[in-house]
């Protein structure tokens, strides 16, 4: 393995960050490579406890010579993000200075060459030299894992529809409960920025048995621990097998991917009506049925009166739940998966 210390200087002097790349060399240059990545969002950790279980497995195998193809891993992938805190609270998913999602606003290339991507050293901000910096790190790689978590959730996948039904054995690597589906976001995520050259390719070109492009949401933000993580890593490690990136006679993965494959705009994001404390009638992973309750909104403690009750809009299961229970007017509060379209899908990405 070789340590990478990219050095990016910040926006006023005095200030930088520091992106350390860990590269790991395949053993046949026409092996499957892969790109994984954890923590855009800063303190969405339970993608970085995979890759620091997985690290150690790497190097063994690159040791033993059953590394493949090559491999590059970005544990820590935002230290703009890692820095961000306020009155002891991190907050990582938005860039102070431009109140931008640190996952949107990628480039989106026609193809592989990233030679018109800012430099380092470029006259933009900082977080646009690092979004430019990591998709120069994946492109050049056919697999490209983002790795991320909710708050209260499943464990779940984003996978263009193109990449489908390829990457069932992704989730079925990682035991994935979910996938959902999408065809265009138009707010321009790490993931389309990586998918978008090669779905502008031929069907015959896309070679997507080789390919795979996803947003891995690891659970909820709290599922950080050694025996998920650890648990997390081999399925990361099955899968890398499994696709031809690392050899391992010992590891088989069985593709059994039985979990509903849910188009975004069939996914019924609930929404507070007004602001008060969240009450959930349901737990993540329950299958509900329309008009069931989901969730009590109080916005008059101790005044019944005041209680908002949502109930499902349609039948589904319930996927994410957010993690705090102190909500704003127009907050949302948890995912659905339905069958059918949402009345009120919106274009783009789920949530800001």
């Amino acid at each position: 393995m070789k340590t990478e210390t990219i050095t990016l200087a910040g926006d006023v002097p005095g200030n930088s960050i520091q992106l350390r790349v860990l590269r790991f060399e395949g053993e046949d240059d026409k092996a499957v490579t892969a790109y994984l990545q954890s923590s855009l969002h800063g303190s969405e950790l339970p993608g970085q406890a995979a890759l620091h279980f997985l690290i150690p497995m790497l190097e063994k195998a690159e040791r033993e010579g059953r590394l493949a193809g090559n491999i590059t891993v970005v544990p820590q992938a935002n230290p703009i993000a890692s820095a961000q805190w306020l009155a002891h609270e991190h907050l990582g998913r938005f860039d102070y200075f431009s109140s931008v999602n640190f996952n949107r606003s990628f480039p989106l290339l026609e193809g592989f060459d990233t030679s018109g991507l800012p430099g380092v050293d470029a006259p933009k901000s900082l977080a646009e030299r690092l979004k430019a910096q990591l998709l120069r790190l994946a492109l050049p790689h056919e697999i490209v894992l983002d790795l991320h978590c909710d708050d209260e959730s499943e464990s779940y996948v984003y996978i263009h529809q193109a990449f489908l039904p390829e990457m069932y054995d992704l989730a079925s690597a990682l035991g994935s409960t979910a996938i959902l589906s999408w065809s265009s976001t138009a707010d321009a995520a790490f993931e389309e920025a990586c998918a978008h050259p090669v779905i502008q390719l031929s069907k015959e070109e896309r070679n997507v048995n080789r390919r795979a492009v996803t947003t891995v949401e690891f659970r909820g933000i709290a599922d950080v621990g050694v025996e998920t993580g650890r648990s997390d890593a081999l399925g990361l490690y099955r899968f890398l097998v499994h696709r031809g990136v690392i050899t391992d006679a010992a590891v088989k993965l069985d593709i059994d991917f039985k979990g509903p494959v849910t188009p975004l705009e069939n996914v019924e994001m609930i929404r507070a009506p007004q602001g008060g404390m969240i009450l959930f009638h349901v737990e993540i992973g329950a299958e509900v049925k329309e008009g069931d309750k989901l969730v009590t909104v109080v916005t008059i403690p101790g005044d019944a009166g005041g209680d908002i009750v949502l109930t499902a809009p349609q039948a589904g299961r319930i996927l994410t739940r957010r993690s705090h229970r102190y909500t704003r007017r127009g907050d949302d509060l948890l995912k659905l998966l339905g069958s059918k379209r949402s009345e009120t899908a919106r274009p783009g990405s789920l949530e800001a």
